[in-house]
């Protein structure tokens, strides 16, 4: 609101209202002055002229009409849709944004669970190599020292063997000997005391009933391997050595020969009380 609103209106007519001031003041005086005269006598006259102070009546203030209330201002409907528009475009972009960074957070856990999931795979597997390289040593060293023991085992076998076979030798050489010198001294005598050395008929399969057995062996019923073997014994019977003179062609059946022989330790004498120094026997699994 301006000043000039504010400020009280001014009195409307003020010159009207003084003008009919004067009027009757001059009315007033005019009325004064003919009641005197017609009471008057012939004394002197003095002539007053009365003013009086009329009370000036203001005028009725003028009431000015109330203002008329300002009108709401009318939304702007195109600002309104122009910030909604605009407040949802920043909500979508910090939505985004949102969904950016939370995408990038799991991202880079997923790299970091996969980076730690490489690490310890990678871990293991150099674990799983070193006791596998381990496990491999290991058996390389006890291949090695079953290696080492066998030959050891065989190489004692062999010279085990070599040494009973030179004893049988010499045993058998000696008994030779002995034979020659009971048939007159020479290999080729042909005296009676050579004669009756011989073992009877039917000693030889006395000897293999109590040998045969012994033998262990796994008869698969198809092959018959034959295996000639020499026994040499002592007067009482008792075996002091075997060995194989002609092999067959299977090993383990000559082998399982000569463990029967050792098994049987001793042989039964001839029908003549008598025990030949040295025996050759043939066996085969089935005869």
């Amino acid at each position: 609101m301006t000043s000039a609103t504010l400020r009280p209106p001014e009195a409307a007519g003020f010159g009207r209202g003084m003008t009919l001031a004067l009027i009757a003041h001059g009315l007033l005086i005019l009325a004064l002055s003919y009641g005197l005269n017609w009471h008057s006598d012939a004394s002197p006259a003095f002539e007053a002229e009365l003013w009086s102070a009329v009370p000036q009546v203001a005028a009725p203030r003028e009431e000015a009409p109330p203002e008329p209330e300002p009108e709401a201002p009318k939304p702007d409907t195109r600002a309104q849709q122009r910030a909604a528009e605009e407040a949802a475009a920043e909500q979508r972009e910090a939505e985004i944004a949102i969904a950016k960074e939370k995408k990038r957070k799991e991202e880079k856990a997923r790299d970091e669970a996969a980076k730690v999931e490489r690490e310890k795979a990678a871990q293991e597997k150099l674990a799983k190599d070193k006791l596998a390289k381990e496990k491999a040593d290991k058996e390389e060293q006890d291949r090695k020292k079953a290696k080492d023991a066998k030959a050891a085992k065989d190489a004692k076998e062999a010279k085990d063997t070599k040494e009973a076979d030179a004893r049988r030798e010499a045993l058998r050489q000696e008994n030779l000997r002995r034979i020659q010198g009971m048939a007159g001294g020479t290999p080729g005598s042909t005296g009676a005391a050579a004669q009756n050395s011989a073992p009877s008929a039917g000693y030889a399969g006395r000897i293999k009933g109590k040998i045969r057995p012994l033998i262990i062996y796994p008869d698969d019923g198809v092959a018959n391997p034959t295996a000639e073997v020499q026994v040499t014994l002592g007067p009482d019977g008792r075996i002091l050595g075997s060995k194989v003179l002609k092999a067959s062609p299977d090993p383990d059946w000559d082998r399982a020969v000569l463990r029967a022989i050792e098994k049987a330790e001793t042989l039964p004498r001839d029908v003549d009380g008598r025990v030949p120094p040295v025996l050759i026997l043939t066996f085969r699994p089935r005869e």
